[in-house]
Parts: C-alpha cells; sequence; structure tokens
C-alpha cells in the first residue's frame, strides 16, 4: 500500500557506541534541549528543528497523525517525570506539546503542529562537547496538505472487534456459569493527569477509586478486568479492547472532571449519546477527545458513515443494556442516601463509550471544581459506600439481564 511505502516511521537501535551497560531510565536534560525555527516568522509553518539531550541513547521511533497535525515520537524508554514539557526553549512556537509515560516500556512524546510537515533527518549522537548521553535530532519541514503522510488510521471506534457474525450480545456470563467480568476503566493517567484542581490530580483519584472498587467487587464475587492498575497512558480505544481482551461483560469508566464553579456538581452516570445537546456534557466530551488526540492518539475517521451504521446495529442490544444497568446503579445509589447530580444518568459522546459490542458505563464521581464533591472523593466511608452501592447494581443488573435474555430466546 502506498501509505506504508511512504510512511514515516522510523526505528532506531542503540547505536553502537552506546551498548555499555546501563542502569537507570534516560532523563532529559532541559537545559541542553530546545526547539528552533528557521528563517523570520511570515506567519506561515516554518521548518522546525528540535534537539533532545538524554541522559543515555534509546532506541526511539517517530511518525505523524492528523486531526490535529501531531508529530508523536516514542522512546524506549526516557523518565520524563519531574520535567515539563512547556519549559522547553522554544515550546510557544508549536501549539501543544506533551510527554509523559506512554505505556510500561515506552514513553512517548506529542507534538501538536501548526500544519502539515515531513521528517527531514532524524539522528542520534553523542552529547555535544564530550558530556555523557546522547543528542536526538528532530528535523521537520511544511508540507502541502496532499504531501502529509500520516501513520495511517482504520475506524478506530472499531479496532479489535469480533467478526461480524460474533458481535451478538454477549452470552459468556448467562450460560458458562463463571463470574461475571467487569472492566474497571480509571480516567486518564501517565502524561494525561486528566482534571487539575491545585494539587489534585483526576488521574490519580480515579486510580485509587478504581483500586477500591476492584477490592469490593472481588469480595462480592466478580472478576474485575482493569484497564490501567499504575500512572501510565492508555489510548481510548486502546482500553476497549483490553476490556475484550479479558471477555469483560460490562464496561465503566470513572472520572471526577473540572467544569466552571457552579455548572455541575453530584454523581452521575452517562452512556452513549452522539446527539446528546447537554452544554456539560459537550463540554466533557470534547475535552476528553482533545485529551486522547494530544497524547498521540488518531481518532480521525472514527465517526464516518460506514462505522455508524455498523455500531448502531450492534448497540440495539447493548444500548439498552447500558442504559438498564446506569438505573440499577442509581437505585442502589439512591438507597444508600448518597446525592447525586440532579440529573443522574444523562447521554453523552463520550469516545471510551463507543464500543458496540459490551454494555458501557462512564461514572462521574464528582466534579473536582465542586468543594462539596471533592469532599467527597477524598472521605474513605463515602467512596465504601459508592463502590458498594456499584457492586449491588451490578448485581441486580447482571441478574434482570439473565432474566431479559432468557425470555429474548423464547
Amino acid at each position: 500500500m502506498r501509505w506504508l511505502c511512504a510512511l514515516l516511521l522510523v526505528l532506531l537501535a542503540v547505536p553502537a557506541w552506546a551498548q555499555a551497560e546501563r542502569s537507570a531510565l534516560a532523563r532529559v536534560d532541559l537545559v541542553n534541549s530546545s526547539l528552533v525555527a528557521e528563517g523570520r516568522d511570515r506567519g506561515r509553518p516554518r521548518p522546525l528543528e528540535l534537539e533532545l539531550t538524554i541522559s543515555q541513547p534509546v532506541p526511539y521511533r517517530v511518525y505523524f497523525l492528523d486531526g490535529p497535525p501531531r508529530l508523536v515520537v516514542d522512546f524506549r524508554e526516557i523518565d520524563f517525570a519531574g520535567t515539563d514539557a512547556n519549559a522547553l526553549r522554544g515550546r510557544e512556537l508549536v501549539p501543544a506539546l506533551r510527554w509523559g509515560r506512554f505505556r510500561p516500556g515506552w514513553s512517548r512524546m506529542v507534538m501538536e503542529l501548526p500544519g502539515p510537515y515531513a521528517l527531514r533527518t532524524a539522528v542520534q549522537a553523542p552529547a555535544r562537547g564530550g558530556a555523557a548521553g546522547a543528542l536526538v535530532r528532530l528535523d521537520i519541514e511544511p508540507v502541502e496538505a496532499e504531501d502529509f503522510v500520516t501513520r495511517g488510521n482504520a475506524l478506530s471506534a472499531l479496532w479489535d472487534l469480533p467478526k461480524p457474525s460474533a458481535i451478538a450480545p454477549p452470552e459468556a456470563h448467562r450460560h458458562t456459569g463463571r463470574p461475571l467480568r467487569i472492566a474497571i476503566d480509571p480516567g486518564h493517567g501517565g502524561h494525561d493527569p486528566g482534571a487539575q484542581v491545585g494539587a489534585i490530580y483526576e488521574a490519580a483519584v480515579m486510580l485509587g477509586f478504581a483500586r477500591e472498587l476492584t477490592e469490593t467487587l472481588t469480595r462480592a464475587g466478580f472478576e474485575v478486568v482493569p484497564t490501567r492498575t499504575d500512572d501510565s497512558f492508555v489510548p481510548l480505544e486502546q482500553r476497549m479492547t483490553i476490556a475484550r481482551a479479558g471477555r469483560a461483560d460490562l464496561f465503566i469508566s470513572l472520572h471526577a472532571d473540572a467544569l466552571p464553579v457552579g455548572q455541575a456538581a453530584g454523581l452521575s452516570l452517562y452512556t452513549w449519546n452522539q446527539d446528546a445537546d447537554d452544554r456539560a456534557s459537550r463540554e466533557l466530551a470534547i475535552r476528553h477527545d482533545r485529551d486522547d488526540l494530544l497524547s498521540g492518539v488518531d481518532l480521525q475517521g472514527a465517526d464516518d458513515q460506514v462505522a455508524n451504521v455498523l455500531m448502531d446495529l450492534a448497540r440495539m442490544d447493548t444500548q439498552p443494556r447500558s442504559e438498564a444497568f446506569a438505573k440499577f446503579v442509581v437505585s442502589e445509589l439512591n438507597k444508600a442516601g448518597l446525592a447525586m447530580h440532579s440529573r443522574p444518568i444523562r447521554g453523552a459522546a463520550f469516545s471510551v463509550l463507543k464500543s458496540p459490542d459490551i454494555p458501557s458505563v462512564l461514572v462521574e464521581l464528582g466534579f473536582l471544581t465542586d468543594p462539596g464533591d471533592r469532599a467527597n472523593l477524598f472521605d474513605p466511608a463515602w467512596r465504601a459506600q459508592t463502590a458498594q452501592a456499584i457492586a449491588r447494581g451490578i448485581g441486580a443488573w447482571a441478574q434482570d439481564d439473565a432474566i431479559r435474555a432468557g425470555l429474548s430466546r423464547r
């Protein structure tokens, strides 16, 4: 295929001069790193030169993504902890820059670009002046839109789905007798911290609650499939893939977002609705997808007409089951006397809910921008009650789901 032939993917092994044993991960030297533009600023994209000085050489790969145009560099592995991408000299030359851990063994840098670019050179050499370490230099230049070559894209919302003949309602837990499997998805992670209020990060708070919920569900006899267990970044569609690989019967994504004070407060549950017109829901959906785009994930093309038709057909079974699950959980939360949003069940176009083959909900445990919600999220008793209510909701939903499945086969 043409895009494979033209693919700007660079795989660089550690050079011979750096084969000595290394005892720690590479780290970035920001003082000796920079982003520089060539020529005068005439309001058009200019050639850019990125130089990263690192404590030791590492293999890396380079490619581009679109929507918006981005340069992505995966390293194996740089420890970006404690280094602020926005502190890089020349950072103001590009719309956005992020870096951090991507997945175990790999780190990622994503640079949003002012337009389509192509890779001119990619070099890893000894650090300047005889210093220890290595210098990674990437030169990129503006190109016309028709010459912009990306890594390629599939219908990301449909990646790793079963074959069409198998997109029937998941039947395993209704017939095999094995425990129900729940995919627990703590939102954000790694270089995507999610919502931030002072020193509080959504990714960390959700990981902590996910661990408590996992323990509660396990004690209740359920099996848990986690999408992440540490502070690492997992792309949206990979979270769905992990759930499928674990044969999950239900997918629960956990979040605690931030909106302008007074605009939103209280626990709520979301199911998929691409036509949701609630202002807060739209803002949250845009921010979630934007975070993933800036983290090097290509969602472009995921919503074309063919994808929508296929997913709508599959959702004829899973969407009502997702909505039923949300109602059971809200019922249990009410019984426990836990305060919720005035509209506890809502729809939104969150990409993490696109999976058409697994009933999926997003639980907004509260908003970090609301003082009451923040207090709840840090209250062990509130967290325990919420986890137990969710577990009871899962159990009630599973029984009802099995009964409905039996009726539908008659």
